[in-house]
């Protein structure tokens, strides 16, 4: 049984027949059972719904997950008659948990591991070395921090859930016969900050995908930020605005799949879902031909605005000295930044702008023109209208700290907020399209329902193209979110992670939710605990499927202590305009009344006085308001801050996949990607937003989680003892434990034994394979040694002396040559002094393998078995570090044998010169004393050993 609502009245019965529920909201989580189906087009929805039966929908496609029954009563489906009644009863998204013979062994093994790691712990404790006490020391704290890293990322993964949207019922509830829908607004947010290093054209690809999305075109409005200022981006977002006209109804009539031209034409194959099948043909190569010609005006953007500005300033008659201004198409003279850099004109400091590419679209339908001979392709029976299309860029200043992407992101917010004020956002990266054209729908569906008016955020797995098919550097990340983001789902939901993020618009602005239930289904008493009402949850408008929306009575808008407003209005900056739309997106139903779209002059200006650079001073903005700012990592820090006030999110993992983007596939971008990752991680740690003090409204399991992601770099300091020192002992003869026990030997088989079935039970409900469990763990080795270790540097630094961190943009743009090789950007090297120390522990274990190798060979040690296990160890290091090798070797390391032998001659040359240097080993060296003590220190070297194997817990 699920938690009374707060404020929730029963709504009538639906027309097919199903009974009441509590909740009063008619889509709704409170009945039914889960099944695994893909957010797929509509006719692919109806065969699912056409087998649902009482208790289920469809087939259960993964043996692992089984389904959630969150009824309120026995008999909500049992009135149903028939597919429609079915899907009046249905809820909008299904909910699952991982099967009990999965589940408890899972959670039994943790606590098992948790009890063997102390044990072991203890011995280690009880057993000093008294030879080398620093050594002893410092192991028993790098055991206990990976024991305690190691607890921090299972702990809030011991009820993982899956929640799967159903886009049927989502089609029943809101869309209507006559082609209109209820579904709320959607305003999508893509940022860019350089058209260089993240290329145009996927930007360009990004907004046709957003422009093509299956969603009201009425209530869909792209924003496009810059903030770089420059024509390039202007102009090219103008060239896909023309593409559009054509691209938009072409997927529309085909049901083109994905709707990122650049990735379509890409297919190998072309799978036809559209009705028109004998025009398809010959519309696809109509269309590809103007692609073709739309990429190549795209690429000969950057000379054309050159050539187009030599010609207006020369024509000009500039004297010398006098700056050379950049010229748009149209003859004016552009705002943002120069080509040219001059004053006002230039990075750092330039005016606001804002430029309405496409307008909003009429709320009736638009029919295209039939074939002609001006229009080849057939649009009679198509629905031509466009979304509406926003170019932004700030304005910047010298002396203001613009906040990087985070105030970008505020800035839009403020801008969107005058001219369309849609209750929901989503975030998307310049170089991610969207390539399930019902991703938009399939996020709504989790903002809708049951306890969804508490849901902050819904966050997307971020997917990747053009990674290579080995994932040499773990682009993917599939432990992370469909292992880890999925598991805290079970909670109080997913970590805001960036791109592929859906927000509701009021929790930006500092509002609080409606009542406090950090619990979730499965934790329902932590509900109890930490209940707060805050304001009575009204009614909604749509009592039954199909129904119009009712505008909201003013009474119901979620009011606090400052009016209409949570915190001061002068917390929201001097704009009246953008204050008065704050009550309109702040109404906690979905579903407000439909609001006019201001697109006129007076309502541009605005826009462009809220994006000004000092309009944030003196404001709420980037602490109580919008995206935090004070780290390089804005998303997680921003999330945190939400589910401290109570509000939870939800993760929504589809296929096919909803979103998809380019991964720096090259290690020296990668490295680099990961440091700023786990800087922000450390910075949000060092400052006021540390999760150990955040308010009891956080899931106890979630403050865990939170202080796991934002200590793991810690583990680089341990980690690097751990991956030298061993290979070191074979050298000065000091290791770790002395004399290992049996008791020793069963903890540390318990130890090790329990991790890998973990992993298997792990790998077979997030549904990843083992590969990618220990390519996951091959660059964790990678990056602990070299992007963390520098992480903690530099955020001590910035402690400690109060220096500013600085990063550059990750970039996107290959160096290689993709049209012979298409993942040529992987074997290119650029030397970072991120790859010292990676490079250094790889020589250290070479080196004391090899030592070890020597000393058995000349007679030094005599018992080789007992060396045996330490060498393997050091080979268990260079395995983990092995893609790291392959990277730095660059095109040698196309060919995997060639890092071996290089391995191999550094091995041989290292054994042979210790061999045949004398002073290295001192004389009498087959005497009888030489002889105990190489016994002796073999015996240390197999207690290092079985201790270090343990290492990576």
């Amino acid at each position: 049984m699920a938690p009374a609502v707060a404020g929730g009245g029963r709504r009538g019965n639906n027309e097919g027949g199903g009974g009441a529920c509590v909740c009063g909201f008619p889509v709704c989580a409170c009945a039914g059972a889960a099944a695994v189906a893909s957010a797929a087009s509509s006719a692919d929805m109806d065969i699912v719904a056409a087998s649902a039966t009482a208790g289920q929908i469809g087939a259960v496609n993964d043996d692992s997950w089984v389904a959630v029954d969150l009824s309120d009563s026995d008999d909500v489906h049992g009135a149903a008659g028939g597919v429609q009644d079915a899907l009046d009863d249905r809820p909008v998204f299904r909910t699952e948990k991982i099967k009990g013979v999965l589940l408890h062994p899972y959670r039994v093994l943790i606590f098992v591991r948790l009890i063997a790691f102390t044990l072991f712990v203890i011995w280690r404790i009880e057993h000093k070395n008294p030879d080398a006490m620093w050594l002893w020391v410092t192991s028993i704290a790098g055991e206990f921090w990976f024991g305690f890293s190691w607890l921090l990322d299972q702990l809030p993964k011991l009820n993982p859930i899956n929640r799967v949207p159903d886009l049927a019922v989502l089609r029943r509830r809101f869309d209507h016969p006559d082609g209109t829908s209820s579904l709320p607004g959607l305003d999508v947010f893509v940022t860019t900050a350089d058209p260089i290093k993240e290329p145009i054209l996927s930007t360009a690809n990004s907004i046709l995908s957003i422009l093509a999305a299956d969603y009201p075109v009425e209530r869909n409005t792209c924003y496009l930020s810059d903030d770089s200022g420059m024509l390039l981006t202007y102009e090219a977002m103008a060239e896909a605005a023309k593409f559009a006209t054509l691209w938009v109804p072409f997927c529309r009539k085909h049901a083109i799949e994905p709707r990122g031209p650049e990735s379509y034409f890409e297919l190998k194959s072309h799978p036809y879902m559209g009705r028109a099948q004998e025009e398809f043909v010959n519309d696809r190569r109509r269309v590809r031909k103007e692609y073709d010609d739309f990429k190549a005006r795209i690429n000969a953007l950057e000379h054309d605005i050159k050539q187009r500005s030599d010609s207006y300033n020369a024509a000009a008659g500039l004297k010398d000295g006098e700056p050379l201004a950049t010229w748009t198409s149209d003859g004016s003279q552009w705002d943002g930044t120069w080509i040219e850099p001059s004053e006002n004109h230039r990075k750092g400091d330039h005016a606001g702008i804002v430029l309405v590419l496409l307008d909003h679209p009429s709320h009736t339908r638009q029919l295209g023109p039939p074939a002609s001979a001006e229009n080849p392709l057939d649009f009679s029976g198509v629905d031509v209208r466009l979304p509406m299309l926003v170019y932004v860029s700030r304005e910047k200043r010298p002396g203001h700290n613009h906040q990087k992407k985070a105030g970008a992101m505020n800035a839009l917010t403020r801008a969107s907020a005058v001219l369309s004020n849609s209750p929901f956002i989503l975030n998307l990266d310049c170089d991610h399209y969207i390539n399930n054209s019902q991703a938009l729908r399939a996020g709504i569906c989790f903002m809708l329902g049951r306890d969804s008016d508490t849901v902050a955020f819904v966050q997307f797995p971020q997917r990747f193209e053009g990674v290579d098919p080995t994932d040499l550097y773990a682009n993917h990340n599939r432990i992370f979110f469909d292992g880890t983001l999925r598991a805290l789902d079970g909670l109080q939901g997913p970590i805001y992670v960036g791109t592929g993020c859906l927000f509701r618009r009021i929790t930006l602005y500092g509002f609080e939710p409606p009542r406090i239930n950090v619990g979730g289904p499965c934790f329902p008493s932590l509900g109890g605990m930490f209940a707060k009402s805050r304001y009575q949850k009204p009614g909604l408008e749509m009592t039954k499927p199909g129904a119009k929306p009712v505008a909201p009575p003013a009474a119901t808008v979620a009011k606090g202590k400052h009016g209409f407003l949570p915190l001061p209005k002068k917390a929201y900056g001097k704009s009246d305009a953008f204050a008065d739309t704050i009550p309109r997106a702040s109404h906690p139903s979905p579903f407000a009344a439909e609001a006019a779209v201001a697109r006129d002059e007076a309502a541009i200006a605005e826009a462009v006085a809220v994006t000004a650079a000092a309009y944030e001073k003196k404001t709420g903005w980037g602490s109580d308001l919008g995206w935090v700012y004070g780290t390089v990592t804005e998303d997680v820090v921003t999330g945190y801050r939400m589910h401290i006030k109570g509000w939870r999110s939800r993760y929504c993992s589809i296929y096919p996949h909803a979103f998809i983007g380019t991964a720096p596939i090259n290690l020296t971008e990668r490295l680099f990607q990961v440091l700023r990752w786990s800087t922000g991680s450390l910075e949000i740690f060092f400052s006021r937003n540390n999760p150990l003090f955040g308010s009891t409204f956080l899931h106890p399991l979630q403050r865990v989680a939170y202080i796991n992601i934002t200590t793991y770099p810690f583990t680089a300091l341990f980690l690097i003892f751990y991956t030298t020192v061993p290979a070191l002992s074979f050298v000065t003869g000091h290791f770790i434990v002395q004399r290992p026990t049996t008791m020793f030997y069963v903890y540390l088989a318990i130890v090790l034994g329990t991790l890998l079935i973990l992993a298997v039970l792990e790998v077979k409900w997030a549904g990843v394979t083992v590969f990618e469990w220990f390519r996951n763990g091959q660059f964790w080795m990678t990056a602990s040694c070299s992007a963390y270790l520098a992480a903690v540097l530099q955020v001590v630094t910035k402690v400690v002396f109060r220096r500013d961190i600085s990063f550059k943009l990750t970039s996107k743009l290959p160096a290689g040559d993709e049209k012979k090789d298409p993942y040529a950007d992987l074997y290119v090297v650029r030397w970072t002094w991120l790859m010292i120390t990676p490079i250094i522990i790889i020589l250290v274990n070479i080196i004391g393998s090899a030592v070890a190798f020597a000393k058995v060979l000349d007679g030094e040690w005599t018992h080789w078995l007992k060396v045996a296990g330490g060498v393997f160890f050091n080979f268990w290091v260079l395995f983990h570090l092995y893609p790291f090798a392959k990277g730095i070797l660059g095109k040698h390391g196309k060919t995997p044998v060639v890092v071996l032998v290089w391995w191999a001659f550094t091995f041989v040359i290292t054994a042979v010169l210790y061999i045949n240097i004398p002073h290295i080993h001192g004389p009498g060296r087959h005497g009888a004393a030489s002889s105990l003590h190489g016994h002796h220190a073999a015996a240390h070297k197999k207690m290092q050993l079985d201790r270090v194997f343990y290492g990576w817990p």
